[in-house]
């Protein structure tokens, strides 16, 4: 078990390393649904299933299809068009392609490798969950939210047009 977690940690970190220098937004959304397919890898093997299928319905699903629709509605002119048409080639698809067969194989053996093996499912109540996350992990809830507070300042000062008139901003 623990060679098999080691192994979807050096592909979520490698895949997330890919989404970092990708120059196309196309390739780093490629590299991105990997890496979200492995962190949701590492929460079944850790045994957290439900966590994991959230992880695919919500991030690997409606969040990719949403970044994928901004980029569409981006549409860049010509340059783009070219950039679409390179998405066919199969030199693009190698990477992302190893990483997630290197993972559905991780996943076939997770599944596999006993049979008889059912996830221990317990019952957990909204508020054993709020007192958990404002008790002993309140640090990692702060934490959390700042970092995504600076994730939002950075992108208003990143996507704001500049104002050339000399107006407050």
């Amino acid at each position: 078990m623990n060679i098999t977690f080691y192994l979807t940690a050096v592909v979520a970190v490698i895949s997330t390393f890919m989404v970092i220098t990708r120059r196309n937004a196309v390739h780093a959304l490629l590299y991105l649904v990997v890496s979200l397919l492995s962190v949701a890898l590492i929460f079944l093997i850790l045994g957290a299933p439900f966590i994991a299928a959230l992880e695919v319905i919500i991030y690997a699903g409606a969040i990719m299809v949403l970044f994928v629709f901004v980029i569409m509605m981006l549409n860049l002119g010509p340059q783009s068009v070219a950039q679409e048409g390179q998405l066919l080639s199969p030199g693009i698809w190698v990477g992302p392609v190893i990483l997630t067969a290197l993972l559905s194989g991780e996943l076939l053996y997770v599944l596999l490798r006993t049979p008889g093996r059912v996830f221990n499912i317990t019952t957990v109540s909204p508020k054993l969950v709020g007192m958990a996350l404002m008790g002993p992990y309140v640090l990692g809830v702060e934490l959390a939210s700042m970092l995504l507070l600076a994730g939002l300042v950075g992108a208003y000062h990143l996507g704001r047009k500049d104002r050339s008139d000399g107006g407050a901003s």
